[in-house]
C-alpha cells in the first residue's frame, strides 16, 4: 500500500486497463462484484444491495475452508464514475470498522483507483493492515485487474501487486541484475542458478531451481521489452537439462509460453509498487488454459514468497 499522510488511514493505488465506466460497473453491479470481491479463494453471496446514498450492502465472504464472513456496507456518498464513500463493518450493536473513500479518474482510457480506508486509531489502521497481508485482501485488487481483462479482451490473465520500501531505480536493479534476481526469484526453498543470464532486449536467460528434495526445474526467458527503470516483458518457458521444452513435472498440463510483463511505478520519493501480469500466449488449448485459471491462488502464493525475499533484500541493502 501507498503510504497516507495520516498514520491512521491506509491507501491504495491500482490503475487498470479499462475505462471508468468498466470499472465503476465491476464495483456496483452485484453479478460482477460476485466475480471478484475479496482474497483468492473466497465467493460472495449478496444478500441486499440498494446502491444509492444511505442505502446498504450485506453479503457474505465464503472462506476457501468454509467459514462465512457476514459484511455490512453502508453508502453514504455515490458521485457516479468519482467517487464513492462508505462505512463498512458497522452494525446496530457496534460502530463500522472503517470508512472507505475511493476516487476514480480516467486518462487515455486506463482507470486509476485511489482508495483510502481511514480507522479510529494509528493502532487500528496497523492492525487491520496486518489483517488484510495476511488473509491475502490485496489481492481482491489483482481479481479485479483479471476480470476487467476478461470482460473487455476475453482472455485469462494473472495479475499481483507488491508495494516496497525502496526507489524504482533500486527494484528496477533487483529485476535486471542477474546475480540479485537469482538471489529473490526462486520460490520458498529453492535455490536458482543461472547458466545463461544475458537481460537486455534480445537477450535470455537459462536457469535451474533446486531444492533439498532433489527436484530440479530448468526453464529460459526471453526478453523482449526493457525499458529503465519502469517497464520489463518476458517470455518464460519450462525446458530440460539441454533447453528443449518441457513441462513442469507437478504441472503436466500447463501452457507451454507464458507472458510476463513487469510494471515499476513510484509511490513517493523512497516506495515503488511492482505489477506482474501474465497471460498465456502461443498455441493454447483449452485444458491449458482452464489449468492456468485454476492456479492463481498457487501462483500468488510463489510470486508472495519470492516479493518477501526481495523484500528482506532491499532492506539490507
Amino acid at each position: 500500500m501507498a503510504r497516507s499522510e495520516k498514520p491512521n488511514e491506509l491507501r491504495l493505488v491500482r490503475v487498470y486497463d479499462a475505462p471508468v465506466q468498466m470499472v465503476w460497473d465491476a464495483w456496483t453491479d452485484p453479478e460482477q462484484v460476485g466475480q471478484w470481491w475479496g482474497p483468492r479463494g473466497f465467493t460472495i453471496t449478496t444478500h441486499d444491495k440498494d446502491f444509492r446514498t444511505g442505502g446498504f450492502w450485506r453479503y457474505t465472504m465464503h472462506g476457501p475452508d468454509g467459514t462465512d464472513y457476514p459484511n455490512h456496507t453502508v453508502y453514504l456518498e455515490i458521485d457516479e464514475h468519482r467517487k464513492l464513500v462508505y462505512d463498512h463493518g458497522g452494525y446496530d450493536d457496534r460502530p463500522p470498522l472503517f470508512r472507505v473513500t475511493v476516487l476514480f479518474s480516467e486518462a487515455d482510457g486506463r482507470t486509476t483507483m485511489d482508495m483510502t480506508m481511514a480507522l479510529a486509531t494509528p493502532e487500528a489502521a496497523k492492525e487491520i493492515a496486518k489483517f488484510i497481508k495476511q488473509a491475502g485482501g490485496n489481492a481482491t485488487w489483482d481479481r479485479l485487474a483479471e476480470h476487467l481483462a476478461n470482460r473487455r479482451e476475453g482472455v485469462e490473465r494473472f495479475v499481483i501487486h507488491r508495494t516496497f520500501d525502496a526507489t524504482v531505480e533500486q527494484v528496477f536493479d533487483m529485476w535486471t541484475d542477474p546475480a540479485h534476481l537469482a538471489q529473490w526469484l526462486p520460490p520458498a526453498g529453492f535455490k536458482m542458478e543461472l547458466l545463461r543470464g544475458d537481460i537486455q532486449p534480445g537477450g535470455s536467460t537459462f536457469f535451474r531451481m533446486f531444492n533439498d528434495a532433489d527436484m530440479t526445474l530448468h526453464g529460459r526467458c526471453e526478453y523482449l521489452e526493457i525499458n529503465p527503470p519502469s517497464r520489463i516483458v518476458y517470455t518464460q518457458q519450462f525446458c530440460d537439462a539441454e533447453e528443449k521444452l518441457c513441462h513442469h513435472p507437478m504441472a503436466p498440463v500447463w501452457p507451454s509460453t507464458m507472458l510476463t510483463t513487469v510494471e515499476l511505478t513510484a509511490e513517493g520519493a523512497d516506495q515503488t509498487r511492482v505489477t506482474v501480469t501474465s497471460e498465456a500466449i502461443g498455441e493454447v488449448t483449452s485444458d491449458e488454459l482452464a489449468a492456468f485459471a485454476a492456479e492463481r491462488s498457487g501462483m500468488t502464493a510463489g510470486w508472495t514468497g519470492s516479493f518477501d525475499q526481495l523484500e528482506e533484500l532491499l532492506a539490507n541493502g
